[in-house]
């Protein structure tokens, strides 16, 4: 287990979970910026018949997320059945709506709400105002008014005894599985990528992203284990944070804490890799129709989110890399909505106008 003793001494817990929340957000945000990694992008190709280069940036990422996070559970620097989306009941119901609105909701919106984050740190004002729904509504989702229809959605089908469900564990798989799965996904990765020529500066960022799930887990695990008062085990996700990190500035009363310092560092992380490559620039909507179209993706990404138990990263990343069962359901009703609504709405419109 990793000892931070020697921090405790100095940094008041709660501040010290936030400047981990700040670092893990940083590193994130600089290997999403520069590596284009994006979920929505990924599905788009897709579902348009392309085993392309967004699908590899994807693919990597969530494959060395798997390969940093069971290394470490394997070295002992963490442990997932501790993790705060295991340690609570999960719901299959809940990830199969959540999902599909999220799916849906992130293609209307042309990003997820982690890619939104990235996309506003360089300026882009449509990000912005999407980020801005997508936060509001998931506080909504979380304690406000729609709340009860969240509760009453998830509660339709839960695993059960309380807890979610570990992949590996109820299959009955040696404890090493979860890395050779890895390994193998990532292989597959760069199999796609070298066919896709992506160049190795790419493929470094988009590791990146697996990286900084990877220490946001240990991290907090470390924290947990030796903080007065141990804190939820979690890492890189944007619906709970980004809810949180709106109250904290809204309230008097917020308190430090992962989440606090997470969604600042994301955009920190990203502004500063954007201006380093010059590509800070200032973009709008191009007309009332987007408008629309990207606020209504964010109102369905924000429910979507909370419902499910998480977001693109949260659930179908960091969920994923442990294992969680709704998480990685959640991820794959997200590619389905994700593939549907691009069918419908996009391709069909472009046929349509053609």
């Amino acid at each position: 287990m990793m000892d931070i003793s020697l921090l405790l001494d100095h940094v008041e817990e709660p501040l010290l979970a936030a400047l981990f929340g700040l670092l893990v957000g940083a590193v994130f945000g600089v290997a999403a910026q520069r590596s284009s990694f994006c979920l929505r992008a990924a599905t788009v190709e897709f579902a348009r018949g392309k085993i392309g280069p967004k699908l590899a940036i994807w693919l990597l990422a969530f494959s060395t997320a798997v390969i940093w996070v069971q290394g470490a559970q394997m070295l002992g620097l963490f442990r997932a059945d501790e993790a705060r989306m295991m340690a609570v009941a999960g719901s299959w119901s809940g990830a199969v709506i959540g999902g599909l609105m999220f799916g849906v909701g992130m293609v209307l919106a042309r990003g997820c709400s982690g890619r939104l984050l990235v996309l506003a740190a360089s300026g882009n004002l449509r990000s912005v105002v999407s980020g801005m729904i997508f936060a509001v509504v998931a506080q909504m989702s979380l304690h406000g008014l729609l709340a009860p229809a969240r509760q009453a959605l998830a509660g339709l089908w839960v695993t059960p005894s309380g807890r979610n469900v570990d992949l590996i564990a109820v299959l009955s798989l040696p404890p090493a599985s979860g890395f050779v799965i890895g390994i193998g996904i990532a292989a597959f990765a760069l199999w796609l990528a070298l066919r896709n020529h992506i160049g190795a500066r790419a493929l470094v960022f988009a590791s990146g992203v697996g990286f900084a799930v990877a220490l946001g887990w240990v991290l907090t695990f470390a924290l947990s284990q030796q903080a007065f008062q141990p804190g939820a085990v979690t890492s890189a996700t944007f619906s709970g944070p980004s809810a949180n990190t709106l109250m904290f500035f809204l309230t008097p009363d917020s308190v430090l804490g992962f989440d606090i310092g997470l969604v600042p560092g994301v955009f920190l992380g990203a502004f500063v890799a954007a201006a380093w490559a010059g590509e800070l620039k200032l973009q709008g909507f191009e007309g009332e129709g987007q408008m629309r179209r990207s606020m209504a993706g964010a109102a369905l990404m924000g429910f979507g989110a909370m419902l499910a138990g998480g977001c693109a990263i949260g659930a179908g990343v960091t969920g994923g890399s442990i294992f969680v069962a709704t998480a990685l359901l959640a991820l794959l009703c997200m590619w389905i909505g994700a593939v549907i609504t691009d069918f419908v709405v996009d391709q069909a419109g472009v046929q349509v106008q053609e």
